[in-house]
């Protein structure tokens, strides 16, 4: 095959064949293709798109490009979860350990953040002594022990979207539906697992900024996950502002313990229990939402799911003594309140701007190579639609730095509005897909 004929045919808007896309992912991944030619088919596809059938064949492909991780060896249906992104999104600390408290594996891989905030393993390395580069017999006896594991994503998974998301970065070419479908579900099936739900994460602080491109991205990747042979169910929640009301890597995980103990925000437990009762719906454990969310509480209630992250804290080499007393975890060594100027009501607080004063702050990274501050966030006293007076806390920053926790406040501060009359709370779950 020839490279310029392949980029020809997508720039002309015609559909590629499936050997056609296998060939430049295999090829590409050897070094025989160069960057330049798979950016101006990236352009291509940008431009004229791809159908069904071209997005799931790329999908496989980039999924088939390094290794498929081999999950025969944990007893019964695994079922992994995965969100599009968002500040403040801390539901996979909380979402698996309930649903391994119901006796359904959960076998995870996740990354490191870029960004706003840490992803899952920098929140995890948070806690002191955590493991995240495990073996892969680890990471399948610590699920069959215990029932959860979670482990940085491997080098040799899913290579071509590695390569593939670099380039795109660069080439202007990130915003494609099927390319962000691909690059996600690649991924997630190559992860192993029996059956998917998604977190489609919509407004300001998400990558889809609004119901339309969000229900969209959706569609697409329920459809390839279904095709691929992977029950596969996508929700799609609000993120006009931040999930929870912590912000950044080692506050989060202490927001996650309280919810674990029975006592996390009503937003944050309202979006887990969605994603983990599809889950346990997914895994044949409830009939319905309403069973699922009985079955959850459950577990909250009588402790079991603190107990199964106490397991999984313990068995990847995590310091026991921080769940056990949160107050234990690092301190940053300043802080500054924001106040309300006027009494009303919280009218807005703008996602993406809180979560580049939490960058701001340390809490994030600008580039690959940035290391991230664990101790340094934002706790918001106050949300969308309550009630302040006049100089009361509406949010309270941390930094290790003087020059950082004031850049910081100044661009949380104009993130935040007050109205003189009241204002809806976001709805907080939007759809279902399936």
């Amino acid at each position: 095959m020839l490279m310029t004929d392949i980029i020809k045919k997508k720039r002309n808007g015609m559909k590629l064949d499936r050997e056609e896309i296998q060939w430049v992912i295999t090829e590409y991944v050897r070094g025989n293709i160069p960057d330049y030619q798979v950016s101006a088919l990236m352009m291509a596809i940008y431009y004229m798109g791809l159908d069904n059938d071209e997005t799931l064949d790329l999908t496989m492909a980039m999924k088939n490009s390094g290794d498929v991780l081999d999950l025969s060896g944990i007893k019964g249906i695994k079922v992994d979860k995965h969100s599009t992104g968002g500040v403040g999104d801390k539901t996979s600390l909380i979402v698996a350990p309930m649903v391994a408290a119901l006796g359904i594996p959960v076998a995870k891989m996740s990354g490191r953040g870029l960004g706003h905030t840490g992803g899952t393993i920098d929140k995890l390395e948070s806690i002191k002594g955590f493991r995240t580069d495990l073996t892969e017999e680890e990471f399948i006896n610590n699920v069959n022990t215990i029932g959860i594991s979670i482990m940085g994503q491997t080098r040799d998974l899913a290579p071509a979207d590695k390569k593939l998301y670099a380039l795109r970065d660069v080439t202007g070419t990130v915003e494609n539906m099927s390319l962000i479908a691909s690059s996600i579900m690649s991924k997630k099936l190559a992860a192993g697992c029996d059956g998917i739900v998604l977190d489609v994460t919509c407004g300001s602080g998400a990558f889809m900024k609004n119901i339309d491109d969000a229900r969209a991205l959706a569609r697409i990747m329920v459809d390839i996950g279904n095709l691929a042979g992977k029950k596969t169910v996508a929700v799609i929640t609000d993120m006009n502002e931040p999930l929870g009301r912590a912000i950044g890597n080692s506050l989060e995980v202490k927001e996650a313990i309280d919810a674990l103990k029975g006592k996390g925000p009503e937003d944050l437990m309202q979006v887990c229990m969605a994603l983990a009762g599809n889950m346990l719906i997914i895994a044949g454990k409830a009939g319905d939402m309403e069973e699922a969310e009985s079955l959850l509480n459950n577990v909250i209630d009588n402790g079991k799911a603190l107990s199964v992250f106490k397991a999984f804290v313990k068995a990847q080499g995590g310091d026991m003594t921080l769940v056990d007393d949160p107050e234990l975890f690092g301190k940053a060594a300043l802080n500054k309140e924001i106040r309300a100027e006027k009494e009303g009501y919280i009218s807005r607080i703008e996602c993406e701007e809180v979560g580049t004063a939490s960058l701001l702050l340390g809490g994030g990274r600008r580039n690959k190579e940035d290391v991230i501050d664990p101790d340094v966030g934002i706790i918001l006293n106050k949300k969308t639609g309550d009630r302040v007076l006049k100089d009361e806390v509406i949010a309270t920053l941390y930094a290790n730095d003087e020059g950082r926790l004031e850049d910081g406040y100044d661009r949380l501060s104009g993130a935040i509005d007050i109205s003189d009359s009241p204002c809806d709370k976001y709805e907080l779950v939007k759809e279902t897909i399936v």
